[in-house]
């Protein structure tokens, strides 16, 4: 699925990964000394350079798995935004209409806002079909460390999609669908050999309720022998012959009678004895997790279910992209890679082309609602022939 070296240092390529070797990596191509590759102001490389650069860049982050020919056919948008200022072209007779229709004070004053708050980086929107991934969608919640292991997850069937048991981790999410992993396969709930972070204290809570059940065991034996030698020693009366006859059968028969009612001294000793569980869930995390630790705003998790739903498709306004990408969502190296995909942008797609396509939820969805009005439709007509 991926090569051995997805973490190498020398490339330093950022990945969807809570590795600190990618933690590194992600320090070095951004603020580190790698930075200068992608700076693209003043550069002896050609345009075509540039553009190679910035595409391998954000392919790596952005679904590297994925072939490049099946993400150029069917995970790029169908109409790629323009991340381009406008230009004013001169000798075109639409500003003396626009001053005719009393549309040029409108417009003014979006300019101005435009200036003010900046464009939209819309750029970064050519990756909204990769977020609608399940895997991804996985990652996002923080329910895995890493989308490989969120893709394992989903081919291994701990992932349910919408209480189904789904196991196609190319699946794109339409909005509303629910997706929840099995707690049992996610590793922050369990035990880690590795150095780790105790988010809640679990560890510490459970070695204070054992050090506790430890000394009541200790403390126990103590008091019943004390209380066994405070009793005064009373000697023994004598005992005529009929008396011993009839206590030697009694005698015989209570230890039947005591071993058939009363309960077993080992099973009260482990019951009382029993260490007590501490009340909260153990979360072990890994180190250096706080940079990858947030939620996209077209999510909406529940952590105590270890579900989530996705709510919408993300959007960009001016100043924000809700796509999380490791690099500017309005800078030189989105603008590249932009430009390297909209010249090699797929043909049409043929039927046979359609049938190999991912599973796309939102788009089955559409079909439904329009075969939906089809039939609609259809019945108006019937029932408006019948009363005809």
């Amino acid at each position: 699925m991926r090569d051995t070296g997805v973490f190498n240092i020398k490339r330093a390529l950022p990945r969807m990964s809570w590795s600190p070797k990618n933690l590194y990596n992600l320090w070095a191509r951004t603020a580190g000394h790698k930075s200068e590759e992608i700076r693209f102001t003043r550069t002896s490389s050609s345009l075509f350079q540039q553009r190679w650069k910035s595409k391998a860049m954000v392919r790596a982050y952005h679904g590297d798995y994925i072939n490049e020919k099946i993400f150029k056919r069917w995970y790029l948008p169908e109409t790629l935004p323009d991340v381009r200022p406008r230009r004013k072209i001169l000798g075109d007779d639409t500003t003396a209409l626009q001053e005719f229709a009393k549309r040029k004070q409108k417009e003014k004053d979006l300019e101005i806002e435009e200036e003010q708050k900046g464009m939209a980086p819309v750029g970064s929107l050519m990756f909204a079909e990769v977020e609608r991934r399940i895997d991804v969608f996985i990652f996002r919640c923080c329910f895995a460390h890493s989308v490989y292991e969120a893709r394992r997850l989903v081919i291994h069937g701990d992932v349910m999609l919408n209480g189904k048991k789904h196991q196609n981790a190319n699946t794109r999410l339409a909005p509303g669908d629910m997706v929840s992993v099995n707690p049992s396969a996610i590793r922050f709930f369990k035990p880690q050999t590795a150095e780790y972070d105790d988010v809640n204290g679990y560890d510490t809570l459970k070695s204070q309720s054992e050090s506790t059940s430890t000394s009541e065991l200790a403390t126990t034996p103590k008091s019943s022998a004390t209380t066994s030698t405070s009793e005064p020693a009373t000697t023994p009366e004598p005992v005529s012959s009929s008396e011993s006859t009839t206590t030697k059968s009694e005698l015989a028969a209570a230890p039947e009678a005591t071993s058939s009612d009363a309960p077993n001294s080992k099973d009260v000793v482990a019951t009382t004895n029993q260490p007590k569980p501490p009340s909260l869930t153990p979360f072990y995390l890994p180190t250096y997790a706080s940079p990858w630790i947030f939620i996209p705003a077209y999510i909406e998790p529940s952590f105590s279910t270890c579900s989530a739903i996705y709510v919408r498709h993300p959007t960009a306004r001016p100043g924000y992209s809700e796509i999380p990408t490791p690099y500017d969502a309005d800078g030189e190296v989105v603008r590249f890679a932009w430009e390297w995909y909209v010249k090699r942008r797929p043909r049409v797609r043929s039927k046979s082309q359609l049938a190999r396509m991912p599973e796309d939820r939102a788009l089955a969805t559409m079909e439904d609602v329009m075969e939906g009005r089809r039939l609609l439709r259809k019945d108006i007509k019937a029932m408006a022939r019948k009363l005809k």
